[in-house]
């Protein structure tokens, strides 16, 4: 680019034309187009946006003593690993290193809202989706047979595992889930989660009720992962228990009890070497160069600012090719403090 216009897709001109034949590819973080491939071979999509496209060039995640010493206690004493940092600061991303480290499949994600109760991430029962399957099934005169919709051999079709109730399946290797910005929860949920993250099982009532009057005592279910298992007696019980992964900004303190269940890991704010493995890991070596300036200039920001380690990545794939002035000032657009509005 030569002129500071000449990227620009939508020129606010008031006439429609061609310009977005001209967006070029997503930047590898929030392409989603790889979904339905990866899909087939096992996975999710996920890889490639979590921990790079390029991670084979780069150091992908080369932790410090005690943060690889906190990760493997966790591992060893099957407790969650609650991690805190400013935003950007690879929290997420360590889940999905371990789980790509060592095998462990496709990461269970829960992202925590202010709205989310622990009933989110065990399980949802569709009781409305059954009541309207039975009142078709009697209309059609098929009644309550065996077999037929909403009967009681069928209760399992209502039934969707969440992150955590999925996380908890009986397996031979754990499975890794990652409980994102924990922080952002209701003051009820991090105690809520403490019986089932010491236990690693809990029932499913509206199974349990009726498990005597189930084939077996099992009902086939959904799990979050988008496959059905089945569940005996209504209860999920894990045999390995699973790496959980809980995230927060430390935006909020967490009560004792919680605590003392985890392993606790502090990130501290990332130096110049794993920033530019980062930008290389997503954007690739020629990128990880041309962008050194931006890399160093965020560094002196963040010692006074709270900024993320996803904004640089913005402004560097984004002024690739702009020139001075305009390559400084969006960056600058881009990298915007997040502790205090402009």
């Amino acid at each position: 680019m030569t002129e500071s216009s000449e990227w620009l897709i939508y020129r606010g001109a008031g006439e429609p034309h061609d310009g977005i034949e001209r967006l070029p590819a997503p930047p590898p973080w929030r392409d989603f187009t790889g979904r339905e491939a990866a899909s087939e071979n096992g996975g999710d999509g996920s890889e490639d946006r979590r921990l790079g496209a390029y991670r084979h060039l780069a150091e992908l995640h080369r932790p410090g003593a005690e943060e690889l010493e906190m990760i493997n206690a966790a591992l060893y004493l099957r407790r969650p690993l609650l991690v805190t940092g400013s935003p950007g600061a690879g929290k997420s991303t360590l889940a999905h290193s371990v789980a790509y480290e060592l095998g462990l499949g496709n990461v269970l994600r829960w992202s925590i809202v202010s709205r989310s109760t622990l009933q989110d991430g065990l399980y949802h029962y569709d009781a409305i989706a059954r009541l309207q399957d039975v009142q078709i099934a009697a209309q059609g005169g098929f009644g309550s047979a065996a077999g037929s919709p909403g009967a009681v051999e069928s209760i399992g079709s209502y039934v969707r595992l969440g992150p955590l109730g999925t996380a908890l399946l009986p397996s031979d290797v754990p499975r890794v889930l990652l409980i994102d910005e924990l922080d952002k929860s209701d003051i009820d949920l991090p105690n809520d989660l403490l019986n089932v993250l010491e236990e690693g099982e809990f029932a499913i009532p509206e199974l349990e009720r009726i498990a005597d009057r189930l084939p077996g005592g099992e009902a086939e279910v959904l799990t979050a992962d988008g496959t059905k298992v089945r569940v005996r007696d209504g209860r999920v019980r894990c045999r390995a228990f699973p790496f959980v992964v809980l995230t927060s900004n430390g935006e909020r303190d967490f009560p004792a009890p919680l605590m003392r269940r985890c392993i606790h890991l502090q990130l501290g704010r990332p130096d110049h070497k794993r920033l530019a493995t980062f930008v290389r890991a997503h954007l690739g070596d020629e990128a990880a160069r041309a962008g050194d300036d931006l890399i160093t200039h965020f560094l002196e920001r963040s010692r006074s600012e709270l900024v993320a380690a996803d904004q640089l990545l913005n402004a560097i794939y984004l002024t690739d090719a702009a020139v001075p002035p305009s390559r400084d000032r969006l960056a600058d657009l881009l990298i915007q403090r997040l502790d205090r509005p402009r």
